[in-house]
């Protein structure tokens, strides 16, 4: 900066102090929000009304799962679609060296068991194959390189995917 602009400068700073001091001007203040409280709201007569084709929720024997609600269209009565993947148990959890899933299946069907991580991605494939149906235990050496930590065993057959957490010592 040179000379000329920093007398400017000096001498605008003293300005603007001298108007709001002397003058009692609120040059550096911000304007109050009295004015805003004479003012009052519009009022209503007459509530919005939202006019939309959406089915109401009935019931009809306590609560209906979600999935099924929304398959039904709009009355909430379709027949229940078949399971074809059930886990009856994963153990032993914590794991150690083996693991041991205990599934049943409706039909034969490909079966997929996979570990994952935290992040969702795939760390071990354990299991790719067609599986007959029935009522089945399954078990897998865990190796060695897996940390110890949280992870996810996903169990897919099908069109149906279940995730069971894991924890590996």
């Amino acid at each position: 900066m040179n000379k000329q602009s920093k007398i400017a400068l000096i001498l605008y700073t003293i300005c603007i102090f001298c108007m709001s001091v002397l003058c009692s001007l609120d040059v550096l203040a911000q304007k109050s929000d009295s004015i805003y409280y004479s003012t009052r709201a519009k009022k209503y007569s007459k509530t919005p009304q939202i006019k939309a084709n959406v089915p109401s929720y009935k019931p009809l024997f306590g609560l209906i799962p979600y999935n099924n609600f929304l398959s039904s269209g709009n009355k909430g009565t379709s027949s229940k679609q078949e399971k074809l993947l059930t886990v009856l148990k994963v153990y032993p959890n914590p794991v150690d060296d083996q693991i041991n899933v205990t599934l049943k299946l409706e039909r034969e069907t490909n079966l997929s068991i996979k570990i994952m991580d935290l992040l969702g991605n795939e760390v071990i494939s354990l299991s790719n194959e067609r599986t007959s149906s029935g009522e089945l235990t399954k078990s897998f050496t865990i190796p060695n390189r897996l940390n110890s930590g949280i992870y996810f065993l996903r169990i897919v057959a099908g069109p149906e995917t279940i995730v069971k957490r894991i924890s590996v010592l």
